[in-house]
């Protein structure tokens, strides 16, 4: 429900306003990723619907125990879906309907977040209540007991009153929540994100597919489809169906009568890969000139993290982290610094010598900052995104998720190197300039990059 709720929001007209007019159009993305607006809207698209898919087949193994025959079979729904045989003109999104729907996920992914929180404390509290009747029965002074009858009594109200919010929320999270109802609930939003996906994506992506002449009630779209026939069991037919609450999931009187218009599951279909094995194939589409094509992602991430703390003038950076610092580098990013350094060297020894060294220093510290000023952003959305698939750190916080296209994942490689080793040129010089100064005005000064116990 928390992904699902993400990616609803993640679709509504500011978000998509930001995505096009403030992400796209960012300098680290427009200069380290693509500034083809087409190519970089096909990538958002298809991890949307990659996120998507995860979650209708999550929603179909669930709907594997509803006693609703529709929702038993929900893979084959999506499936019609995503061949255009479902009316996408009756998903809108937005509407009062489904307002209502995301309302009350949203009311139960929080209540069901503060029920296991308040299962966490309630643990604690028996364990304490357990020691506590422990002591008692041990205690053989009477006396002692007497002067703690008033702290006896606060804990019993305080471990009831935790009780009683443990048995409210039960009631008032999924706990309490029927399958039906709950994957219910889901059902219809997936579906209601695929359309919207294909209403704020299709005018620029090329591979969704259209809706069939039968659909086009649909006010955004009136394409036609041409229906793949290893997925087509029978043609749609015109009879009279019942539409239950779980949402376009057609059901009749009798469970037997129900018709799915396909026999094979997209979600499981070999060419698509099914949700164990092959279900990253937007991550793995990053080619071997790019970060993430050579696994070098969430490292580069890490390392302009570190540059951009280090480029605060008010942190020491000692030989510890000088050595961490280095070790993070790889082999061609050290000799590439080591060459930048060589060249440099010789010039900024000659301005200082000029008694130019505090105006050099801070071209280069103001250069430094520019560079961070694009490159941060980057490598922080990097960060975030693997925070957001990390299970232990999830926090079922439904906020829109970052994009693969925002990070350092399709980041030309040569180009975040390039930057990354200027950064650690500018810093270099910065540091050996602050060390001379300190110095020579008796301080202990600040450890240089390009120090005698560790070079580049």
């Amino acid at each position: 429900m928390s992904r699902l709720l993400s990616l609803y929001k993640s679709l509504d007209e500011a978000e998509v306003s930001k995505l096009r007019n403030q992400v796209m159009k960012s300098r680290g993305v427009a200069y380290l990723n693509s500034k083809d607006e087409a190519s970089l809207l096909t990538l958002a698209c298809a991890e949307r619907l990659e996120d998507l898919d995860k979650a209708a087949s999550t929603v179909a193994r669930l709907g594997n125990r509803c006693s609703d025959f529709g929702l038993n079979r929900f893979d084959l729904v999506y499936t019609d879906l995503k061949l255009g045989i479902i009316d996408l003109g009756k998903l809108e999104y937005g509407s009062k309907d489904s307002h209502k729907r995301i309302e009350k996920m949203e009311k139960l992914v929080y209540a069901t977040s503060r029920l296991y929180a308040a299962l966490e404390s309630l643990s604690e509290l028996e364990t304490s209540e357990r020691k506590l009747h422990q002591w008692r029965n041990n205690s053989t002074s009477k006396m002692a007991l007497q002067a703690q009858a008033t702290s006896f009594d606060l804990f019993n109200q305080k471990i009831a009153y935790q009780r009683k919010q443990v048995t409210h929320l039960k009631a008032t999270s999924l706990w309490s929540q029927t399958f039906d109802r709950s994957v219910g609930l889901m059902a219809r939003i997936v579906c209601i994100v695929y359309a919207r996906i294909c209403v704020v994506f299709g005018p620029f992506v090329s591979f969704l597919p259209h809706v069939s002449l039968r659909n086009v009630r649909c006010s955004h779209r009136r394409d036609i489809i041409r229906i793949q026939p290893e997925y087509c069991l029978i043609e749609p037919v015109r009879e009279q169906v019942v539409t239950t609450r779980s949402g376009p999931i057609p059901k009749v009187a009798k469970p037997k009568l129900v018709r799915f218009h396909s026999q094979k599951s997209i979600l499981y279909s070999a060419d698509l890969g099914d949700s164990s094995s092959n279900n990253n194939r937007v991550f793995n589409a990053a080619g071997p000139a790019t970060v993430g094509g050579s696994g070098l992602t969430l490292r580069y991430a890490n390392l302009i993290l570190l540059l951009e703390k280090y480029l605060d003038s008010g942190v020491t950076i000692g030989d510890d982290a000088r050595g961490a610092l280095y070790d993070m580098l790889p082999e061609n990013l050290k000799t590439m610094v080591r060459t930048k350094l060589a060249k440099s060297a010789s010039i900024g020894a000659a301005e200082e010598e000029e008694g130019d060294g505090e105006s050099l220093a801070e071209g280069w510290r103001e250069a430094m900052r520019e560079i961070m000023g694009w490159l941060g952003p980057v490598a922080n959305d990097t960060a975030i995104w693997q925070a957001e698939r990390s299970f232990g750190k999830r926090r079922f916080e439904p906020r829109p998720p970052v994009l693969l296209l925002q990070t350092l994942h399709f980041s030309d490689k040569e180009k975040v190197e390039a930057a990354v080793a200027e950064v650690l040129v500018g810093l270099s010089f910065i540091y050996r300039y602050e060390n001379r100064r300190d110095s020579s005005n008796g301080g202990g000064g600040r450890c240089s990059f390009h120090g005698a116990s560790l070079k580049f």
